[in-house]
């Protein structure tokens, strides 16, 4: 194999694979990234075995096709070190060259046919998503996953598709984050069942692989996995076992309640301060709602106390509830600061739901206080 490629490119994309790649694995072919070149195409690959990515590289003038298995660590630290602007990589059984336009390095190289089989998007029946939209879901959901848990699968965000919507929901028994947007079903694609469950680690790697532009994905569920494939990019993951809870049991059904339109800018600034004096014993802030002011409230003995005000458009009677400032600012800060948001408070024992008009829902489970 002989390639000329673009340094800066070549790294953007190797860095996005790499993390796939285990730090620690009993199978040390999985420590690499494969390069596979063709005469008008050259594909990364890495995989952990649970996750796997394919993603074409531009910038690259092949000379030679071939494959060759590339080391994360020496060859990652080799892209991001040099200040050079073009590398010729060469590589036979012997060993692999880089050559920068100032520099040279010698590594050594594992037979590329060692390297597992990374699915391709070969489905002709999927869901067709917005890549912008699909990596706003995940950016607002992922947060709230938790990888501890045991009992339920949530170490992963849940999708699910009905009515041309796609909706994801992310939740620790806490908190929970829902998103959802339109979504196209092709062909005839199964439905999407309770066990579709994609572990946060695939969906952090989905986050980062999608383009940012308004580029369209193909979404295909098969019983056990996912695969997604975008213009750049094909990425596959096991599903999660096990059950997730009903998630549209813990969105309140309320009669009346307390609905309040905030500004996430200075509430975000506000929270954020009044969190100052919290600890991990003492975590909990009072967000009390009246006379025109939110007044937010915090008390730690070995550490202090808090208050800080924000004026709001509410003047009824005073309102009080107890929140962890970690899982509110968590939901602020996926949100441009600019933009509203709705909040619905029944009282101090029930659930805090913020909602926007983009799709998106956030429920915080109060906490107790003895004071």
């Amino acid at each position: 194999m002989k390639i000329t490629c673009n340094r800066e490119k070549l790294l953007h994309a190797f860095q996005t694979v790499a993390g796939i790649a285990p730090v620690r694995s009993p199978k040390p072919v999985l420590h690499n990234v494969k390069l596979d070149v063709a005469v008008d195409s050259a594909t990364l690959m890495a995989t952990d075995l649970e996750v796997g990515i394919r993603y074409d590289v531009s910038g690259i003038d092949v000379d030679a096709p071939g494959s060759v298995l590339l080391p994360v660590d020496k060859f990652g630290s080799i892209l991001r070190e040099s200040s050079d602007g073009t590398f010729r990589i060469e590589s036979d059984s012997a060993g692999s060259t880089v050559r920068g336009e100032r520099s040279q390095f010698k590594l050594p190289v594992a037979d590329p046919a060692e390297f597992p089989t990374i699915a391709q998007f070969g489905e002709s029946a999927c869901y067709e998503f917005s890549g912008r939209l699909f990596r706003e879901l995940i950016r607002r959901t992922v947060f709230a996953t938790d990888n501890e848990s045991s009992r339920y699968a949530l170490g992963g965000v849940k999708l699910e598709w009905q009515d041309n919507l796609l909706t994801a929901v992310g939740t620790d028994g806490r908190r929970l984050a829902k998103m959802e947007g339109p979504a196209q079903a092709v062909g005839d694609p199964p439905p999407i069942g309770d066990v579709t469950v994609v572990p946060s680690r695939a969906m952090q790697l989905l986050e980062r692989a999608l383009a940012e532009d308004g580029s369209e994905i193909q979404i295909a569920f098969r019983q056990n996995d996912i695969l997604v494939k975008s213009p750049r990019a094909v990425i596959y993951s096991r599903l999660l076992e096990g059950r997730f809870p009903r998630w549209r049991d813990v969105f309140p059904r309320r009669e009346k309640s307390l609905k309040l339109e905030l500004s996430v800018g200075p509430l975000y600034a506000a929270v954020r301060q009044a969190a100052i004096v919290t600890s991990e014993e003492s975590r909990g802030v009072d967000f009390t709602f009246g006379d025109g002011t939110l007044v937010l409230s915090g008390q730690t003995a070995e550490v202090g106390q808090s208050r800080v005000e924000l004026p709001i458009t509410y003047a009824g009677e005073p309102i009080s509830i107890t929140l962890d400032p970690r899982f509110v600012i968590d939901f602020l800060k996926v949100l441009e600061p600019e933009k509203t948001f709705t909040l619905d408070l029944q009282d101090s024992d029930g659930a805090a739901v913020c909602s926007t008009d983009d799709g998106y829902g956030y429920v915080i489970m109060p906490l107790a206080r003895d004071r």
